[in-house]
Protein backbone atom coordinates (compact mmCIF):
# COMPACT_ATOMS: atom_id res chain seq x y z
CA UNK A 1 0.00 0.00 0.00
CA UNK A 2 1.21 3.47 -1.14
CA UNK A 3 1.04 6.86 1.23
CA UNK A 4 1.08 8.98 -1.58
CA UNK A 5 -1.65 9.56 -4.37
CA UNK A 6 -0.67 13.26 -5.59
CA UNK A 7 -3.61 13.71 -7.52
CA UNK A 8 -6.24 12.91 -4.64
CA UNK A 9 -4.16 13.58 -1.37
CA UNK A 10 -5.68 16.59 0.57
CA UNK A 11 -3.83 20.11 1.37
CA UNK A 12 -3.33 21.37 4.44
CA UNK A 13 -6.09 24.08 3.57
CA UNK A 14 -8.57 21.40 2.06
CA UNK A 15 -8.27 19.45 5.67
CA UNK A 16 -9.22 22.46 7.13
CA UNK A 17 -12.05 23.68 4.54
CA UNK A 18 -13.95 20.33 3.76
CA UNK A 19 -14.35 18.86 7.33
CA UNK A 20 -11.21 16.96 7.27
CA UNK A 21 -10.38 18.70 11.33
CA UNK A 22 -13.53 16.88 12.82
CA UNK A 23 -12.80 14.07 10.89
CA UNK A 24 -9.40 13.64 11.91
CA UNK A 25 -10.49 14.35 15.18
CA UNK A 26 -13.36 11.74 15.32
CA UNK A 27 -10.69 9.50 14.30
CA UNK A 28 -8.74 10.19 17.25
CA UNK A 29 -11.28 9.89 19.51
CA UNK A 30 -11.66 6.12 18.19
CA UNK A 31 -7.81 5.72 18.53
CA UNK A 32 -8.41 6.53 22.25
CA UNK A 33 -11.60 4.88 22.78
CA UNK A 34 -9.76 0.92 21.38
CA UNK A 35 -7.25 1.51 23.57
CA UNK A 36 -9.34 1.77 26.44
CA UNK A 37 -11.03 -0.89 25.22
CA UNK A 38 -7.60 -3.00 25.37
CA UNK A 39 -7.00 -1.32 28.64
CA UNK A 40 -10.14 -3.17 29.83
CA UNK A 41 -9.93 -6.34 28.27
CA UNK A 42 -6.61 -6.15 29.93
CA UNK A 43 -8.09 -5.53 33.27
CA UNK A 44 -10.50 -8.34 32.55
CA UNK A 45 -7.48 -10.48 31.69
CA UNK A 46 -5.21 -10.06 34.95
CA UNK A 47 -8.20 -10.11 37.29
CA UNK A 48 -9.37 -13.66 35.50
CA UNK A 49 -12.81 -12.69 35.27
CA UNK A 50 -13.41 -13.24 31.33
CA UNK A 51 -16.17 -15.72 31.85
CA UNK A 52 -17.79 -13.68 34.72
CA UNK A 53 -20.40 -13.20 32.23
CA UNK A 54 -21.28 -17.14 30.75
CA UNK A 55 -23.43 -15.74 27.95
CA UNK A 56 -23.00 -13.98 25.20
CA UNK A 57 -24.46 -11.46 23.34
CA UNK A 58 -26.83 -11.97 26.34
CA UNK A 59 -25.55 -10.83 29.75
CA UNK A 60 -27.13 -13.34 32.17
CA UNK A 61 -30.07 -13.54 29.83
CA UNK A 62 -30.41 -9.56 29.76
CA UNK A 63 -29.93 -7.51 26.66
CA UNK A 64 -26.61 -6.49 26.98
CA UNK A 65 -27.85 -2.85 27.33
CA UNK A 66 -30.46 -3.58 29.35
CA UNK A 67 -28.96 -5.38 32.25
CA UNK A 68 -29.48 -3.69 35.30
CA UNK A 69 -26.46 -1.48 37.00
CA UNK A 70 -27.42 -3.12 40.48
CA UNK A 71 -25.92 -6.39 39.21
CA UNK A 72 -22.70 -4.83 38.17
CA UNK A 73 -20.58 -5.91 40.93
CA UNK A 74 -17.59 -8.50 41.28
CA UNK A 75 -16.05 -9.93 38.25
CA UNK A 76 -19.13 -8.75 36.52
CA UNK A 77 -18.34 -5.51 36.45
CA UNK A 78 -14.99 -5.85 34.27
CA UNK A 79 -16.57 -8.16 32.23
CA UNK A 80 -19.59 -6.07 30.84
CA UNK A 81 -17.86 -2.52 31.33
CA UNK A 82 -15.73 -4.34 28.61
CA UNK A 83 -18.09 -5.83 26.25
CA UNK A 84 -20.20 -2.19 26.80
CA UNK A 85 -17.19 -0.30 25.44
CA UNK A 86 -16.68 -2.90 22.72
CA UNK A 87 -19.65 -2.16 21.72
CA UNK A 88 -19.65 1.21 21.62
CA UNK A 89 -15.86 1.05 19.50
CA UNK A 90 -18.06 -0.68 17.10
CA UNK A 91 -20.08 1.86 16.51
CA UNK A 92 -17.47 4.65 16.40
CA UNK A 93 -16.31 2.47 13.54
CA UNK A 94 -18.83 2.33 11.37
CA UNK A 95 -19.46 5.86 11.39
CA UNK A 96 -15.73 6.26 11.15
CA UNK A 97 -15.51 4.31 8.15
CA UNK A 98 -18.63 5.84 6.50
CA UNK A 99 -17.11 9.19 7.13
CA UNK A 100 -13.94 8.53 5.11
CA UNK A 101 -15.76 7.16 2.03
CA UNK A 102 -17.46 10.39 2.18
CA UNK A 103 -15.61 12.54 2.80
CA UNK A 104 -11.87 11.66 1.53
CA UNK A 105 -11.62 10.57 -2.16
CA UNK A 106 -8.34 8.55 -1.55
CA UNK A 107 -8.45 5.23 -2.52
CA UNK A 108 -6.44 3.26 -0.17
CA UNK A 109 -7.86 5.26 3.18
CA UNK A 110 -11.30 4.39 1.94
CA UNK A 111 -10.38 0.59 1.90
CA UNK A 112 -8.36 1.02 5.17
CA UNK A 113 -11.51 2.42 6.89
CA UNK A 114 -14.35 -0.28 5.53
CA UNK A 115 -10.87 -2.66 6.78
CA UNK A 116 -10.70 -1.24 10.21
CA UNK A 117 -14.55 -2.14 10.11
CA UNK A 118 -14.27 -5.89 8.99
CA UNK A 119 -11.54 -5.62 11.68
CA UNK A 120 -13.85 -4.94 14.47
CA UNK A 121 -16.47 -7.06 13.26
CA UNK A 122 -14.04 -9.77 13.51
CA UNK A 123 -13.12 -8.99 16.87
CA UNK A 124 -16.47 -8.71 18.20
CA UNK A 125 -17.28 -12.38 17.15
CA UNK A 126 -14.00 -13.58 18.62
CA UNK A 127 -15.22 -12.33 21.49
CA UNK A 128 -18.10 -14.14 21.82
CA UNK A 129 -16.71 -17.12 20.55
CA UNK A 130 -14.10 -16.90 23.74
CA UNK A 131 -17.03 -16.90 26.21
CA UNK A 132 -19.25 -19.50 24.00
CA UNK A 133 -16.50 -22.01 23.26
CA UNK A 134 -14.24 -21.69 26.28
CA UNK A 135 -11.23 -21.62 24.41
CA UNK A 136 -7.85 -19.67 25.12
CA UNK A 137 -6.30 -19.74 21.93
CA UNK A 138 -9.43 -17.82 20.51
CA UNK A 139 -8.67 -15.17 23.18
CA UNK A 140 -4.76 -14.93 22.38
CA UNK A 141 -6.24 -13.88 18.86
CA UNK A 142 -9.12 -11.88 20.18
CA UNK A 143 -6.06 -9.35 21.80
CA UNK A 144 -4.02 -9.81 18.50
CA UNK A 145 -6.43 -8.38 16.26
CA UNK A 146 -7.17 -5.79 18.76
CA UNK A 147 -3.66 -4.51 18.36
CA UNK A 148 -4.09 -4.65 14.64
CA UNK A 149 -7.03 -2.55 14.80
CA UNK A 150 -5.36 0.14 17.09
CA UNK A 151 -3.09 0.15 14.05
CA UNK A 152 -5.17 0.90 11.59
CA UNK A 153 -6.79 3.84 13.40
CA UNK A 154 -3.51 5.17 13.89
CA UNK A 155 -2.93 5.52 9.90
CA UNK A 156 -6.17 6.38 9.70
CA UNK A 157 -5.71 9.17 12.53
CA UNK A 158 -2.22 10.70 11.14
CA UNK A 159 -3.52 10.50 7.01
CA UNK A 160 -6.12 12.84 8.40
CA UNK A 161 -4.34 15.24 10.24
CA UNK A 162 -3.00 18.58 9.09
CA UNK A 163 0.69 17.17 9.42
CA UNK A 164 0.05 14.31 6.59
CA UNK A 165 0.26 16.59 3.34
CA UNK A 166 3.22 18.85 5.14
CA UNK A 167 5.86 16.17 5.68
CA UNK A 168 8.75 17.45 3.54
CA UNK A 169 9.64 16.11 0.02
CA UNK A 170 13.30 17.00 0.35
CA UNK A 171 15.73 18.53 2.97
CA UNK A 172 16.43 15.37 4.63
CA UNK A 173 19.20 12.97 4.85
CA UNK A 174 17.96 10.60 2.87
CA UNK A 175 20.14 7.73 4.01
CA UNK A 176 19.21 7.96 7.74
CA UNK A 177 15.32 8.64 6.67
CA UNK A 178 15.94 4.73 4.88
CA UNK A 179 17.48 3.47 8.17
CA UNK A 180 14.87 4.78 10.02
CA UNK A 181 12.41 3.44 8.46
CA UNK A 182 13.76 -0.44 8.37
CA UNK A 183 14.54 -0.20 12.06
CA UNK A 184 11.11 1.66 12.99
CA UNK A 185 9.50 -1.18 11.23
CA UNK A 186 11.09 -3.75 12.19
CA UNK A 187 11.13 -2.42 15.88
CA UNK A 188 7.00 -2.31 15.69
CA UNK A 189 7.13 -5.49 14.14
CA UNK A 190 8.80 -6.86 17.43
CA UNK A 191 6.77 -4.85 19.55
CA UNK A 192 3.78 -6.43 17.94
CA UNK A 193 5.11 -9.79 18.53
CA UNK A 194 5.77 -8.89 21.97
CA UNK A 195 2.54 -7.91 22.36
CA UNK A 196 1.57 -11.53 21.23
CA UNK A 197 3.66 -13.37 23.69
CA UNK A 198 2.17 -11.24 26.49
CA UNK A 199 -1.45 -12.27 25.70
CA UNK A 200 -0.62 -15.89 25.29
CA UNK A 201 0.97 -16.01 28.42
CA UNK A 202 -1.61 -14.14 30.16
CA UNK A 203 -4.49 -16.49 29.01
CA UNK A 204 -2.04 -19.79 28.50
CA UNK A 205 -1.24 -19.19 32.54
CA UNK A 206 -3.23 -17.91 35.47
CA UNK A 207 -0.04 -17.13 37.48
CA UNK A 208 3.72 -15.55 36.80
CA UNK A 209 5.73 -18.71 35.24
CA UNK A 210 8.83 -17.01 36.98
CA UNK A 211 8.20 -15.11 40.09
CA UNK A 212 11.88 -13.45 40.16
CA UNK A 213 13.89 -10.47 38.32
CA UNK A 214 15.63 -9.98 36.83
CA UNK A 215 16.97 -13.46 37.25
CA UNK A 216 14.87 -16.74 36.54
CA UNK A 217 14.70 -18.66 39.54
CA UNK A 218 17.85 -17.74 40.30
CA UNK A 219 19.72 -17.84 36.62
CA UNK A 220 19.94 -16.37 33.42
CA UNK A 221 19.17 -19.57 31.87
CA UNK A 222 16.92 -21.48 34.57
CA UNK A 223 17.04 -25.07 34.70
CA UNK A 224 13.84 -26.96 32.90
CA UNK A 225 14.86 -30.91 32.95
CA UNK A 226 11.51 -32.80 34.48
CA UNK A 227 13.41 -33.09 37.98
CA UNK A 228 13.68 -29.35 38.51
CA UNK A 229 10.39 -28.50 37.13
CA UNK A 230 9.16 -31.25 39.20
CA UNK A 231 10.93 -29.04 42.62
CA UNK A 232 9.75 -25.93 40.96
CA UNK A 233 5.92 -27.49 41.43
CA UNK A 234 6.35 -28.42 44.80
CA UNK A 235 7.49 -25.34 45.45
CA UNK A 236 4.69 -23.43 43.84
CA UNK A 237 2.03 -25.58 45.21
CA UNK A 238 3.05 -24.86 48.87
CA UNK A 239 1.95 -21.61 47.79
CA UNK A 240 -0.98 -22.09 46.19
CA UNK A 241 0.16 -21.14 43.11
CA UNK A 242 -0.17 -23.07 39.70
CA UNK A 243 2.00 -25.58 38.22
CA UNK A 244 4.64 -24.57 35.22
CA UNK A 245 5.50 -26.54 32.57
CA UNK A 246 9.02 -25.75 30.37
CA UNK A 247 6.55 -24.19 27.58
CA UNK A 248 5.33 -21.56 30.16
CA UNK A 249 9.14 -20.70 31.35
CA UNK A 250 10.38 -20.57 28.25
CA UNK A 251 7.27 -18.31 26.86
CA UNK A 252 8.14 -15.85 29.77
CA UNK A 253 12.42 -15.92 29.37
CA UNK A 254 11.54 -15.04 25.08
CA UNK A 255 9.02 -12.17 26.77
CA UNK A 256 12.08 -10.66 28.03
CA UNK A 257 14.50 -11.48 25.93
CA UNK A 258 12.26 -10.05 23.51
CA UNK A 259 12.03 -6.78 25.19
CA UNK A 260 16.03 -5.82 24.75
CA UNK A 261 15.77 -6.23 21.31
CA UNK A 262 12.82 -4.19 21.22
CA UNK A 263 14.89 -1.75 23.38
CA UNK A 264 17.96 -1.52 21.50
CA UNK A 265 15.41 -0.63 17.84
CA UNK A 266 13.93 2.05 20.04
CA UNK A 267 17.00 3.61 21.22
CA UNK A 268 18.41 3.17 17.10
CA UNK A 269 15.66 5.45 16.32
CA UNK A 270 15.60 7.82 18.44
CA UNK A 271 19.86 8.46 17.36
CA UNK A 272 18.57 7.95 13.50
CA UNK A 273 15.68 10.60 13.88
CA UNK A 274 17.71 13.40 15.39
CA UNK A 275 19.98 13.00 12.66
CA UNK A 276 17.37 13.65 10.03
CA UNK A 277 16.08 16.60 12.00
CA UNK A 278 12.36 16.51 11.44
CA UNK A 279 10.64 17.44 14.37
CA UNK A 280 7.49 15.58 14.11
CA UNK A 281 9.87 12.11 13.80
CA UNK A 282 12.26 13.27 16.62
CA UNK A 283 9.55 14.16 19.32
CA UNK A 284 7.28 10.62 18.42
CA UNK A 285 10.81 8.78 18.75
CA UNK A 286 12.02 10.42 22.12
CA UNK A 287 8.42 9.75 23.41
CA UNK A 288 9.03 5.92 21.99
CA UNK A 289 11.96 5.83 24.17
CA UNK A 290 10.32 7.02 27.50
CA UNK A 291 7.46 4.75 27.12
CA UNK A 292 10.18 2.46 26.43
CA UNK A 293 11.60 3.04 29.99
CA UNK A 294 8.23 3.24 31.57
CA UNK A 295 7.33 -0.39 30.21
CA UNK A 296 10.66 -1.76 31.23
CA UNK A 297 9.93 -0.46 34.88
CA UNK A 298 6.04 -1.89 34.43
CA UNK A 299 7.08 -5.20 33.71
CA UNK A 300 9.62 -5.63 36.51
CA UNK A 301 6.80 -4.22 38.83
CA UNK A 302 4.50 -6.91 37.70
CA UNK A 303 6.56 -9.61 38.79
CA UNK A 304 7.23 -7.99 41.74
CA UNK A 305 4.23 -7.55 42.22
CA UNK A 306 3.40 -10.64 41.57
CA UNK A 307 1.02 -9.83 38.98
CA UNK A 308 -1.35 -7.32 40.28
CA UNK A 309 -4.28 -6.46 38.27
CA UNK A 310 -3.65 -2.22 37.98
CA UNK A 311 -0.14 -2.90 37.20
CA UNK A 312 -0.58 -5.59 34.70
CA UNK A 313 -3.17 -3.22 32.91
CA UNK A 314 -0.67 -0.53 32.85
CA UNK A 315 1.91 -2.53 31.59
CA UNK A 316 -0.99 -3.82 28.78
CA UNK A 317 -1.89 0.10 28.10
CA UNK A 318 1.92 1.40 27.63
CA UNK A 319 2.62 -1.93 25.16
CA UNK A 320 -0.03 -1.06 23.42
CA UNK A 321 0.84 2.82 23.05
CA UNK A 322 4.24 1.78 22.42
CA UNK A 323 2.99 -0.07 19.47
CA UNK A 324 1.02 2.83 18.41
CA UNK A 325 3.98 5.18 18.49
CA UNK A 326 5.65 2.41 16.28
CA UNK A 327 3.15 2.60 13.52
CA UNK A 328 3.05 6.38 13.34
CA UNK A 329 6.85 6.49 12.77
CA UNK A 330 6.99 3.98 10.45
CA UNK A 331 3.72 5.39 8.52
CA UNK A 332 5.45 9.20 8.36
CA UNK A 333 8.90 7.51 7.43
CA UNK A 334 6.63 5.70 4.49
CA UNK A 335 5.68 8.70 3.64
CA UNK A 336 8.17 11.06 3.20
CA UNK A 337 9.93 8.01 0.90
CA UNK A 338 6.79 7.92 -1.31
CA UNK A 339 6.60 11.64 -1.71
CA UNK A 340 10.15 11.73 -1.85
CA UNK A 341 10.44 8.95 -4.73
CA UNK A 342 7.36 10.60 -6.54
CA UNK A 343 9.31 14.18 -6.63
CA UNK A 344 12.10 11.79 -8.13
CA UNK A 345 9.96 10.68 -11.26
CA UNK A 346 6.84 11.83 -11.33
CA UNK A 347 3.88 9.94 -12.91
CA UNK A 348 3.38 10.87 -17.10
CA UNK A 349 0.25 13.27 -17.83
CA UNK A 350 -2.32 11.53 -19.12
CA UNK A 351 -2.12 14.13 -22.43
CA UNK A 352 1.22 13.12 -23.01
CA UNK A 353 0.77 9.58 -22.75
CA UNK A 354 -2.13 10.13 -25.49
CA UNK A 355 0.28 11.66 -27.80
CA UNK A 356 3.01 9.28 -26.83
CA UNK A 357 0.57 6.61 -28.03
CA UNK A 358 -0.43 8.07 -31.37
Amino acid sequence: MSFNEPDQAPSSAEITDRGYKWLHRFALFTAMATLFLICSGGMVTSKGVGLAVPDWPTTFGYNMFLFPVSKWVGGIFFEHVHRLVASTVGFLTIVLALWIWRADDRAWMRNLGFAALGAVIVQGVLGGLRVTLLKDEIGVFHACLAQAFLGMLVVITLATSQLWPLLPLDDLRSDALKKLRRVAIFTTALIYLQLALGATMRHEHRDLAILDFPAAYGKIIPDVSAAKLAEINAWRDARALSDVTAFHIWLQLAHRFLSLVIGAGVIASLFLARRICLGALTRFSEVWFLFLVCQITLGAWVIWSNKAADIATAHVAVGASMFAIGVTISAICLRISDRQQSSVSPRPHPIAETVHAS
